[in-house]
């Protein structure tokens, strides 16, 4: 029996080694439509764009049941053209509601793509072949793992390629609007997950900047890493498996319909209908975006990198900057930028995740190691409670960012006041060097200090104040400043939150040599 399990493994280990992807020779390139002026979205844009030349409308999704609205608003309002690319896209009530949303889309003759990178989203094949069955349907993998049957050896057996992964998170319809920005498909994000409450941004443009955003997802879709996922799975779905799972989307959200979270979207899309009176603020937009093949090259090769196109702006903040990044790994050209800026009087302020926050551990293991260096710049460090304050609920949904059992996901930067990046990239050497990733800088005094506000008012509330005091020895020690509701501050002598056994762990992860995979 031992010697038969031995096999079996080897055997597996073998068939995996053995998977190769099939070739991309005989899929068809598509793009976006350009014709779609006349759709509804075109229409209901045209007379606020045409008073606003060359300039793009931003409206900032901070609050996670808005997000989802938005989103499914663009689906059920699309005529002709739902393009989607994430990361991730859970199989759950809100990634379900999404679901059927878009094949309401399709069953109106909408052309529907959907591209998922294939680990981040971890999607049921079958599911996704049935899917595609769909006439006005098609679905793409990105970087796929070849063996679909062993598909966790295979990302092991392939890890140096798989190990590169589309992080991009984008919604398109009819070539007139978009949302970008920090959010995945998952109840995690909008505020309907019981456990976690990640705190997130995103934005929802219309203008000129659309039509770059569409040429982008095109890149991707057409890309040599997106494989259609019949071609995929070389086969099709067989013939009554759409009808098969629309009955068991169908029954599952039927179940859900009387759930307090439904109840609430509902009635906050009733009063979004209503009103009809989403308030945009305007500006210049530039799209930032890394070129797909980035996952083929070297790590070091910054050609075609989002971060090379954020440099070549030439941002230089004279006053304040914001920085809103979950996972934050600066390394010392980090270090060395940051102070760059404090020495000439710039307002640096950086809130992250704290270690009793974040969800991904390893990250703070990297990101600790640069913390009194920054400090010692002159940087303003904050780090997310876990929970928010003892305050009403209600009061907590009108924070950017506070809510219970929080975790930041957000990814923006805010300049000056005036100038914002709203988007999937992360400032750790991950987002920078290996994923690839998209977002938008917004030239709106309106939008950025929006945001600037929202997080300033609350942000010693949401978050622990990171300082260096005096030890009495002629050094330094780290304090955590916890301030309460009532504006009373509390110092903290270790990382709050979490277990000596945690933090002794996280220590041991310091001292890898991982930083390039954080």
């Amino acid at each position: 029996m031992k010697l038969r399990s031995w096999f079996a493994i080897a055997l597996t280990l073998l068939m995996t080694a053995c998977a190769s992807l099939p070739p991309q020779t005989g899929r068809v390139q598509t793009h976006a439509l350009t014709d779609t002026a006349n759709t509804r979205l075109g229409t209901a844009f045209a007379a606020s764009e045409a008073a606003h030349p060359g300039d793009n409308a931003f409206h900032l999704l901070s609050d996670g049941t808005d997000a989802l609205i938005a989103r499914v608003i663009l689906s059920e309002t699309a005529d002709r053209t739902l393009d989607l690319q994430y990361y991730i896209w859970h199989d759950d009530l809100t990634g379900r509601e999404m679901a059927a949303s878009i094949m309401r889309a399709a069953d109106r003759g909408v052309r529907v793509r959907l591209l998922l990178d294939d680990l981040g989203t971890n999607a049921d094949d079958q599911f996704l072949l049935a899917l595609a069955s769909h006439p006005n349907v098609q679905v793409r993998l990105f970087n796929p793992v070849a063996n679909r049957t062993f598909k966790k050896l295979g990302s092991a057996a392939e890890f140096f390629r798989v190990n590169r992964r589309m992080h991009n998170k984008a919604l398109i319809a009819d070539n007139q609007a978009a949302i970008l920005g920090g959010r995945n498909i998952g109840d995690e994000y909008f505020g309907a997950s019981s456990t976690v409450a990640f705190g997130d941004l995103d934005v929802l443009v219309h203008g000129p900047v659309v039509r770059e955003v569409s040429s982008a997802f095109d890149l991707y879709w057409n890309s040599d890493a997106a494989y259609p996922i019949d071609n995929l799975m070389r086969r099709h779905a067989d013939p009554d498996a759409l009808a098969g799972y629309r009955a068991k989307l169908d029954a599952y959200l039927l179940s859900e319909e009387h759930s307090p979270y439904v109840a609430q979207v509902r009635e906050r899309l009733a009063s979004v209908i209503q009103r009809r009176d989403t308030e945009f603020s305007w500006g210049k937009a530039t799209l930032l975006y890394d070129d797909p093949a980035k996952i083929t090259r070297a790590p070091g090769d910054t050609e075609g990198h989002l971060m090379s196109q954020f440099k070549a702006l030439n941002l230089a903040p004279d006053k304040d900057m914001l920085i809103v990044s979950p996972y934050f790994v600066p390394r010392e050209e980090g270090v060395r930028w940051l102070r760059s800026m404090t020495s000439r009087g710039v307002r640096v302020t950086v809130l992250t995740n704290s270690l009793a926050a974040t969800d991904v551990a390893a990250v703070h293991a990297g990101y600790q190691r640069y913390r009194k260096d920054m400090l010692e710049a002159g940087v303003r460090l904050y780090e997310l409670k876990p929970v928010a304050s003892a305050e009403s609920d209600r009061s907590a949904k009108k924070s950017t960012f506070g809510s219970s059992k929080a975790s930041l996901h957000a990814k923006t930067y805010v300049f000056d006041r005036t100038r914002i990046f709203i988007g999937s990239m992360n400032l750790d050497p991950r987002s920078v060097e290996l994923n690839t990733e998209i977002g938008v800088y917004c030239e709106s005094a309106e939008a950025a200090a929006q945001v600037a506000d929202g997080i300033g008012t609350n942000i010693d509330r949401i978050a622990w104040r990171v300082e260096l005091h005096d030890d009495g020895n002629g050094g330094t020690r780290m304090v955590w400043i916890d301030t309460d509701a009532n504006g009373n501050t509390t110092e903290l002598d270790s990382e709050p939150g979490v277990s000596a056994f945690k933090r002794a762990g996280i220590w041991m992860l310091g001292i890898l040599p991982i930083e390039s995979q954080l």
